[in-house]
Order: C-alpha cells, then sequence, then structure tokens
C-alpha cells in the first residue's frame, strides 16, 4: 500500500514522502497513529504542491541572498578606535560592532553570528571580513579601522 508519511519513519523514510507499506503495518500502524495518510490523487497532488511551493521559496530567498551580496560588497564601515603607537588597538572591534555599524552607515541588516570574524580586529588600517550570507553564498566586507 502506497502511503505518505506525516513524520519521520525509522526504517521507512522521512516526513513528506511517498513509501510502500506493507498493508497490515499500514492499516494497523502507520494510519491509526497518524503518522501516515493514503497516498489517492488528492494527497499527492497535496505534497507536490507543497514541494514545489518550498522549492519556490527558497529560490526567492536564495535571490535575496545574492543581492545582498552584492551590497555588501559594494559597503565600507568605518571605526575610530584609540590605539598605541604600534597601530595595535585597545580593545577590539567584534563581530557585534560590525554588524551594529552596518546598520549604521549602510542600512544593512545583518545577523552578528553570519559575520566571520573569530578573534575580532585588533590592529588599524583595511581589513577584509568575510559574511556567510547563505549556505554557500558568502560576501566581503570592507572594515576600515581609523585612529581616534
Amino acid at each position: 500500500m502506497k502511503v505518505i508519511l506525516t513524520a519521520d519513519v525509522k526504517g521507512h523514510g522521512k516526513k513528506g514522502e511517498m513509501v510502500n507499506a506493507s498493508d497490515g503495518y499500514a492499516r494497523n500502524y502507520l494510519l491509526p497513529k497518524g503518522l501516515a495518510i493514503v497516498a489517492d490523487k488528492t494527497a499527492v497532488n497535496e505534497m507536490e504542491s507543497r514541494k514545489s511551493s518550498a522549492a519556490f521559496h527558497k529560490e526567492q530567498e536564495r535571490q535575496q541572498a545574492l543581492e545582498l551580496a552584492e551590497k555588501l560588497k559594494e559597503c565600507k564601515v568605518s571605526f575610530t578606535a584609540k590605539a598605541g603607537e604600534n597601530g595595535k588597538l585597545f580593545g577590539s572591534i567584534t563581530a557585534k560592532d560590525v554588524a551594529e555599524q552596518l546598520k549604521m552607515q549602510c542600512h544593512l541588516v545583518v545577523d552578528k553570528k553570519k559575520i566571520q570574524l573569530p578573534d575580532g580586529i585588533k590592529s588599524l588600517g583595511v581589513t577584509q571580513v568575510t559574511i556567510k550570507v547563505y549556505p554557500e553564498i558568502t560576501a566581503t566586507l570592507q572594515v576600515e579601522v581609523k585612529p581616534a
């Protein structure tokens, strides 16, 4: 019997998949527990429309991420900070600081967790910062630190 799983079933498949299950297993276990529905024409059409809408939304998110990456490449963020004689900062500039200045100067909202700056910026000058906008889509942002 063909059924569409409404939840992950160990050994059979993941939610949303159409699988072949034995008649007894489907009638006595999967259907009464609400783990599956019978794969008739309406259920199959509904499953396919859900999959196509999910793919459409994923593609829209990807396009928005590409646009954001292009805007980030054009943007340049500036900081002024106190530094010692050798150009080392007193303290550091973190991903949180970069996200705030990006919002203030370029009017772009980026989550601080997506900014890849493991140790922070600890010296004067221009630094290239990588921002992971979407899986497999990254942008490079120029961050300039000037002495106060």
